[in-house]
């Protein structure tokens, strides 16, 4: 009851916040920015690998079964992802493509379009790695984007929509897992700690990049309680009970270099407003508490086993021993939030970004 009235909440602070916005109602055409523009990692991508040669896809069952028309789209959830939760509270009826995707073009630019890519990172070896769209090549497409939208558009509207769009960037989980850990020749050489100022250093060029290139609305989010992922008390936990601390440790060192960098970029760039999202501090408190909030399982992901499914190698149709009721279960694979988790965050998105909008 508690969760959803605050739900109902912020559903009616942002309708009088529209209202005020549009100075009308909240109705197809209402939304509270223009457009918003994603670049990222599993954690956001809304389709752009099912066109790559990697592994890491998510356009086949089960993936997608409680998302419209129980259809795959990519997306690494059983439903709606964080920010498609957000997009929706934010006025949008549509969301914006897969950059990659044929529907990337013309009238549907006008609304943002997304870049993200399973298994990218802030470093580009780590999507070199699995072929994945490197962070380079997103902010390339993303250049791109600028042209065809002027094109679609007219320059001078364009570049309002630029200007007020919400950027969201949500990279660093396979920086870790997906590289560092597993990679002899960083974790032999660079602690945990010099890696992740390694990424921060990339973090804060990029940042720059996107305000050079007009952003002024950016939401960041934080690395999320890693060694309380399924996958990582598998492939890590060598027998600790509950999470990995070590690993959850690495990743609140990370959230504080991030943050820290993030007060300077403000304080350094005039009229830029940006905010980082914590989603460490609401998963960590759901996975410690999951029947306070609804779930019945925290330890274990929905699809397959669950502690290791992740990609069309584990996690397909002849998978055994998938869940019937995802909404009970925090991960809906080994790695990945379900959409009732998803819910959470994006509650938590809200709150936390509600002055990037204001």
């Amino acid at each position: 009851m508690g969760a959803y009235f605050c739900r109902e909440v912020l559903v009616f602070i942002f309708a009088l916040a529209i209202v005020s916005y549009t100075g009308v109602a909240q109705d197809t055409a209402a939304t509270l920015v223009p457009a918003i523009i994603t670049f990222g990692d599993s954690a956001v991508d809304i389709g752009n690998n099912d066109y790559l040669p990697t592994i890491f896809k998510a356009d086949y069952p089960p993936y997608g079964r409680d998302f419209a028309n129980q259809k795959a789209t990519g997306r690494f959830c059983n439903g709606k992802l964080a920010t498609d939760i957000t997009a929706d509270t934010l006025g949008f009826t549509t969301y914006p493509p897969a950059y990659l995707s044929p529907q990337a073009s013309g009238k549907n630019l006008l609304i943002g379009a997304n870049f993200a890519s399973a298994a990218s990172g802030f470093d580009d070896k780590t999507a070199f790695l699995s072929h994945a769209i490197p962070l380079t090549q997103q902010l390339a497409y993303y250049k791109e984007y600028q042209s065809k939208l002027a094109a679609v558009a007219g320059s001078t509207k364009a570049a309002s929509i630029i200007k007020e769009a919400l950027y969201l960037v949500s990279f660093g989980s396979s920086d870790f897992v997906q590289n560092y850990y597993v990679n002899p020749y960083l974790n032999k050489f660079y602690t945990p700690d010099q890696y992740g100022s390694y990424l921060v250093d990339i973090y804060q060029s990029f940042i720059k990049d996107l305000y050079n290139l007009g952003a002024r609305r950016i939401g960041v989010t934080s690395l999320p309680p890693l060694g309380c992922l399924p996958a990582t008390r598998t492939l890590f936990g060598f027998h600790e009970p509950g999470c990995v601390s070590r690993i959850n440790t690495d990743a609140q060192g990370f959230n504080k270099k991030i943050n820290s960098a993030t007060k300077q970029l403000e304080k350094q760039l005039p009229d830029l407003k940006i905010a980082v999202f914590d989603i460490f501090k609401p998963l960590y408190d759901v996975i410690a508490s999951p029947s306070t909030n609804g779930f019945v399982e925290a330890t274990r992901g929905c699809c397959g086993t669950g502690r290791i499914e992740l990609t069309s190698l584990l996690c397909n149709p002849k998978s055994i021993g998938t869940c019937s009721n995802a909404t009970e279960y925090v991960f809906w694979d080994s790695v990945h939030p379900s959409e009732a988790a998803n819910q959470i965050l994006a509650d938590s998105l809200l709150i936390e970004g509600i002055n990037l909008i204001s």
